[in-house]
Parts: C-alpha cells; structure tokens; sequence
C-alpha cells in the first residue's frame, strides 16, 4: 500500500467560483504511481467544497442562482456570524451544501467516473488563497 499527498492553490478574484480541478487531481494520481485505490480531494477551507458534477455552464448558473437563494451574500446582517466582523455567513452554508470532499475510486491507473462527471473547486468567499488536498491511497 502507498499513500500520496498533493496541495492544489487558488486565489480566484471572484467572491464566487467553480473550478474544474479534474486534470490537477489526474496529474496528482500519476505522479503517485498508484493503480488501483482511492482518491480523496477535500477543501481545506471552511468557505470553499469540493464536489462532483458536470462541466456544463449553464448548471453552473443554476447553482449560483441556487446557492444565492439559499443563502444570499446581503443583506449580510442577516447573520450572526458577521456579527464578528466577517461577511461571509453565507459562504459557510454555502459550502455545507455543496461539500467538503469526494471520493473517487481508481481503477487501472485512472479515476473511475460515470458519465460526465468531473471535480469541482467551489468558492464561496474569494478573494484569498486556499487549498485543496489531494490524498491518494491504493496500490
């Protein structure tokens, strides 16, 4: 069994953003030699998620329109956690919509995905660096 661990960064100038990180993680998982295990990818930020979907712009709109209606960015005295100077609050119910992390099987040295699927980098509060981890595990 090995074990292999990446850092993927962003810093996107958007306060909000998806990102199709599927050729960093399939890059990750050929550096790490394995071919057959598991592929963690999580965000390492409590205001960004990491999911699977498809890389079509139109659902890509419907999520922003989505999310904002859930948890719309203003009034941001809407939330008591802005209370603390942030004005994120809806950043972080954003991001427990959509996720943390995802799991994707590896099978003969390549992500086993279904049709159309593919990894996202969700931002929900821009404007700063943050990380992705990618944690490969397998043989």
């Amino acid at each position: 069994m090995r074990s292999y661990r990446k850092e993927l960064w962003f810093n996107t100038a958007g306060r909000r953003a998806f990102i199709n990180i599927t050729p960093e993680v399939e890059e990750a998982l050929a550096e790490s030699g394995v071919s057959e295990g598991l592929v963690l990818v999580n965000a390492m930020h409590i205001t960004a998620s990491v999911f699977i979907n498809d890389d079509e712009s139109g659902l890509h709109q419907d999520y922003e329109r989505w999310l904002e209606g859930l948890a719309p960015h203003e009034p941001t005295s809407a939330y008591r956690h802005n209370r603390t100077g942030e004005d994120n609050g809806d950043a972080h119910l954003k991001r427990q919509v959509m996720g943390r992390e995802v799991v994707v099987a590896v099978t003969e040295g390549s992500l086993d995905f279904g049709p159309w699927e593919q990894i996202f980098y969700g931002e929900f509060d821009g404007g700063r660096r943050k990380r992705v981890l990618v944690k490969i595990i397998g043989e």
